[in-house]
């Protein structure tokens, strides 16, 4: 199993990018490969479908996208939407990269919950054929406090959490054709 994450802040030490490898060490310690695509860190260019070439980042986020059995995407929220460097990235995505893909959508806001964000992007993975996984995950208010490890210190929101990375794992095993053996034997042992 391989799942494509992407973090959509370009804000350092974003609450959204915190979430992203908190999840990252519940997969990897499952035995599930996992990439994560940190937007402050790769410039993306502004999409433009009058571009001919391909930029070499926008091509390596396409060629991740393309291979993965399931994608998780993280955002804070700006305005009651996603944030700007998710949208372009997504941009230079089409339906043949996410087309049956199971998505995990994740918001971070500073107000009680990041609900626009999430139905937003709820619609643009619908518009890329992907499959929203029914359970979200969203956090609000102050920003929430992670121990040295990047495990939330809040344990409601950190079973919230596990609970829709359960579902989201879940949902890849029955959507895709994915060899779970190695994962069995962790799970067991």
């Amino acid at each position: 199993m391989h799942i494509v994450m992407i973090a959509g802040s370009n804000r350092h030490n974003a609450t959204s990018t915190k979430l992203l490898r908190y999840i990252e060490s519940i997969l990897t310690a499952r035995n599930i490969d996992v990439t994560l695509i940190d937007l402050s860190a790769v410039h993306l260019p502004l999409y433009s479908p009058d571009s001919v070439d391909v930029h070499p980042e926008a091509a390596s986020l396409i060629a991740s996208v393309d291979g993965a059995d399931g994608l998780i995407l993280a955002t804070p929220e700006y305005h009651g939407s996603i944030s700007g460097s998710l949208k372009n990235a997504l941009d230079y995505l089409d339906n043949c990269h996410v087309e049956g893909k199971p998505v995990l959508p994740i918001s971070s806001a500073g107000g009680p919950l990041g609900v626009s964000s999430l139905i937003h992007m709820q619609c643009i993975i619908r518009n890329l054929h992907g499959i929203v996984c029914p359970n979200w995950i969203s956090v609000g208010g102050s920003e929430p406090a992670f121990d040295r490890d990047g495990v939330p210190l809040d344990m409601e929101i950190k079973h919230r959490i596990d609970q829709a990375v359960e579902q989201f794992i879940g949902l890849v095993r029955k959507l895709g054709n994915v060899d779970i053996h190695d994962e069995k034997v962790v799970m067991e042992a």
